[in-house]
């Protein structure tokens, strides 16, 4: 079982929640596979360079291709666990519904933000498609890749507004550990589950 700082009832919204996490979490693990074919593919280059003189045909190009798709397929699983980078030493020092009024003002700027870009990126894949875009070297076609990105901020867009959701239940029950959202944990509690997960111990063995 993954280490997780979400809880979980039988309430739609935590069942909700339960079942986008399966899709943010097939999107990571095609992510993971991603990164090692570029392991693999990088393997490939160097041996067939050095040993055959015949390195991956256009290697720079599928690079530069998978290096969008690992980055934004697992975007939307860091944001249900409450991963991404942020400043929290504010946060940290609020409780109740002064938290989760914060956290819900985080989340509906950060909603807007997401919707603008998922417009944008649309708009740039959709672009790229009519133009026929395509890499330099092998001329491989651009927008499946662009097409991706606004793809992966709907899922995210989903994510956020499940969220909205439970950080608005909170705000209005005042709830001490509500469902679906990412609930902030101390510097020895991190440091404890990141230790699980290194060694194995979370995987519920």
């Amino acid at each position: 079982m993954t280490v997780s700082n979400v809880k979980a009832d039988d309430s739609g919204l935590s069942r909700a929640d339960r079942f986008l996490f399966k899709i943010e979490s097939a999107m990571t693990l095609l992510a993971g596979l991603c990164v090692l074919a570029i392991m693999l593919l990088a393997v490939a280059n160097i041996l067939g360079r050095k040993f055959f003189n015949m390195p991956v045909p256009g290697f720079i190009d599928w690079i530069v291709q998978a290096v969008p798709v690992v980055a934004f397929l697992g975007i939307a699983y860091c944001q249900r666990l409450g991963s991404h980078i942020r400043m929290d030493i504010v946060v940290r020092a609020l409780h109740g519904r002064f938290l989760w009024a914060f956290e819900l003002a985080s989340i509906v700027l950060m909603g807007a933000l997401t919707l603008i870009l998922t417009i944008g990126s649309w708009t740039h894949a959709e672009r790229a498609l009519k133009l026929g875009d395509s890499t330099i070297d092998i001329n491989l076609p651009t927008w499946p890749v662009k097409l991706l990105v606004p793809i992966m901020f709907t899922l995210l867009l989903l994510r956020l507004l499940l969220q909205t959701w439970g950080y608005w239940r909170a705000l209005w029950s005042g709830a001490k550990s509500p469902v679906a959202v990412p609930l902030i944990e101390d510097i020895a509690t991190v440091a404890a589950h990141e230790a699980e997960t290194v060694s194995g111990a979370g995987d519920g063995s």
